[in-house]
């Protein structure tokens, strides 16, 4: 877990609008982040400590990638690559890393992927199974591959730790280890956060980035439906270490992602593979936090079957939580003085740095929520 230096008060100082940022997981440490390097007055509030393992946004690895079959995402891919490369910037931390990726399996759409990428001018390749097969032999391909060369992955730990880092250069107030527990508006504008450590925290506008906990807020707020599932991901050891692996979509019988692990796997090279789907249903604070037995069965098998360059005895594996709205779009609107940001369905982290801006722009009232992110859209 990365360490950073943190900065505790009591009360935020006054001084103009106060925005308090509940959460500080990937999108409440980036909200926090673009509020304060725009000079905004910032409290970062955060239940645990920076980086814990008790949500969705630990760990060393994500996939970054442009390969959706929706315009609309492939648009935002596109904007949140510049909103990375801002935050490496403002951060002296290289978080990205390009591996290139393959998108393959027999109910991958693999041919409107590849024409939304013309569209977006974005490099690929289509490629036939043997072709794919002489670049990646340590990869059993029996159909078409889209590659995507501007793939890779990201750091999740480090990029929460970059933002509250900068977040606190930038001004930004940071508490830890308190949960808020009360959520009162008073008059109709200001909120009154209370924790059960008995702080309380007046602010004129409250982002709300509570991922999984979300569903557990008293919030005068609409929320859509939300389903929370214990995720689980095993790290496979490679064959050849030298061998620099692509990160993987894998849609078929079964809907995987890969992707090199970073140390989340130990000491040596390691693949991240994971189940995208069938997560057990629980809670944030009911999660068990124990691996799923079937689906080490289920991601074992297919590495033994499709992926000959990774021994199909996982040397790590781990748990962590998924928050998904039916239509696997993201929450990201404005009601009132509250902010909701995320969840964001297994597939946002990618979107980090865009997504602190987008809720950075509702806090501030300079831009109006996407109508795909409102919150009512679904309920």
């Amino acid at each position: 877990m990365a360490r950073v230096p943190l900065v505790g008060t009591d009360r935020i100082p006054g001084g103009g609008p106060v925005i308090a940022v509940v959460g500080a997981g990937l999108m409440g440490a980036a909200t926090a982040w673009q509020l304060a390097r725009r000079g905004h007055e910032v409290t970062l509030i955060e239940a645990y400590d920076i980086g814990h393992q008790h949500g969705s946004s630990h760990g060393s690895s994500r996939i970054i990638r442009r390969a959706y079959a929706d315009p609309f995402y492939v648009r935002l891919t596109g904007q949140a690559y510049e909103q990375w490369r801002a935050l490496e910037a403002d951060s002296s931390t290289p978080l990205l890393r390009t591996t290139g990726g393959l998108d393959m399996g027999e109910d991958r759409d693999l041919e409107t992927i590849a024409d939304l990428l013309t569209a977006a001018g974005v490099p690929h390749e289509l490629l036939g199974a043997e072709e794919a097969s002489e670049r990646w032999p340590y990869i059993r391909i029996t159909g078409p591959v889209l590659h995507h060369p501007d793939a890779g992955v990201v750091d999740a730990d480090q990029t929460v730790a970059a933002c509250v880092r900068q977040a606190i250069a930038h001004g930004a107030e940071v508490i830890i280890g308190a949960r808020v527990t009360g959520i009162d508006v008073q008059g109709g504008e200001r909120v009154l956060l209370r924790t059960e450590d008995g702080r309380e925290v007046v602010a004129d506008t409250v982002v709300i980035a509570a991922g999984a906990w979300l569903p557990e807020l008293e919030l005068p707020v609409p929320l859509p439906p939300l389903e929370v599932t214990q995720q689980q991901v095993f790290h496979f050891p490679q064959r050849d270490p030298s061998v620099q692996w692509p990160t993987l979509i894998w849609d078929g019988a079964l809907h995987l992602y890969g992707l090199p692990s970073g140390s989340d796997g130990g000491p040596l090279p390691t693949v991240k593979i994971a189940e995208h789907d069938r997560g057990t249903l629980t809670t944030a604070n009911t999660r068990s936090g124990v691996v799923d037995p079937s689906s080490r069965t289920r991601v074992s098998g297919f590495v033994r079957d499709r992926l000959p360059g990774l021994d199909p005895a996982p040397v790590a594996e781990a748990t962590c939580l998924y928050t998904t709205t039916p239509d696997e779009d993201f929450v990201l609107d404005r009601h009132g003085p509250f902010v909701i940001v995320s969840p964001c369905s297994g597939h946002g982290a990618k979107f980090t740095p865009l997504i602190g801006a987008m809720a950075a722009d509702l806090a501030t009232g300079r831009a109006e929520p996407h109508p795909r992110f409102r919150l009512g859209r679904t309920a």
